[in-house]
């Protein structure tokens, strides 16, 4: 190895610290900050979570080639506020209604052309995760589901770094995430099951098996979501969703999986018998 490549390997160590530490201080204080808002419950916690979705639809139309100011973006970003007016009045199908026909207008409209099927997918699933988080908090046992979901989401990502990055191995799915590797994937998900348990142990649930068991199945939807955006993201040549987040690049890099988790929780929940304002509690976890 010669001078040169011994300075280019220094080099790249010292920004994948760099990286790391902002990584890590961007976490240290969003972490709390959405913990706490989770919390706190109520229009707070709705307030944040419409940005986020929005914010997440903004990323999704910017990648895919939608304009920022176009019908159908605006067509997308007033349907989630009126899923948020509809959960407020307890109308959660008028949410729902208005998710539908902002997607069917976006493709539709655009005469199914490629950037109008893009849009209509991206304004469908944003407002199903926005119509999931909010249900969730709001539903039967709220607070520990929610709280639960996001320890689960967060172990899995956290651990599936962490340990992918020190073991290494065979990669998961190098087309689709090239530095991705089972040994993370497998890491994640055996952390989300042990602190997803405890979390809903410390809230005093009881049927535990059934805790871990979905803090499995939740691991590893939540890492489906984030090989979705992977796909999407290359798919159309961008790296990161958006530079929004220091260390982290977009909502939609952090949130993928969340999104994710959160609209298959629901979808199984009223599989299960619950309802559009609780599905939660088809799930029969307490």
């Amino acid at each position: 190895m010669n001078v040169d490549d011994v300075m280019a390997e220094s080099a790249s160590s010292q920004k994948k610290m760099s990286d790391l530490r902002l990584r890590l201080l961007s976490a240290v204080v969003l972490g709390p900050t959405v913990l706490f808002v989770t919390y706190w419950g109520g229009l707070p916690y709705s307030l944040l979570i419409l940005v986020a979705v929005a914010l997440f639809l903004w990323e999704w139309l910017t990648i895919t080639g939608t304009g920022k100011t176009s019908t159908v973006a605006i067509a997308g970003y007033g349907a989630l506020v009126a899923v948020l007016v509809a959960h407020v009045l307890g109308a959660v199908e008028y949410g729902l209604a208005a998710v539908a026909v902002a997607a069917a207008f976006a493709a539709l409209g655009t005469g199914l052309s490629r950037s109008g099927r893009w849009a209509g997918e991206g304004i469908l699933f944003s407002g199903l995760a926005l119509i999931a988080l909010l249900t969730i908090r709001t539903g039967s046992n709220g607070l520990l589901f929610a709280f639960f979901l996001l320890i689960v989401v967060w172990a899995t990502d956290i651990f599936a770094y962490f340990v992918g990055r020190f073991v290494g191995g065979p990669k998961l799915w190098v087309r689709v995430s090239p530095k991705k590797t089972w040994s993370g994937a497998m890491g994640g998900l055996v952390f989300s099951v042990v602190l997803g348990t405890a979390i809903a142990s410390a809230f005093g649930a009881v049927n535990l098996a059934s805790w871990a068991l979905l803090s499995a199945v939740l691991s590893v939807v939540s890492q489906g979501g984030d090989l979705l955006e992977s796909a999407i993201k290359r798919r159309f040549s961008v790296k990161d969703s958006s530079r929004l987040i220091p260390g982290h690049g977009g909502i939609m890099d952090r949130i993928d999986g969340l999104v994710a988790a959160a609209i298959f929780a629901v979808i199984l929940g009223l599989i299960l018998g619950g309802s559009l304002s609780d599905p939660i509690a088809g799930l029969g976890l307490m």
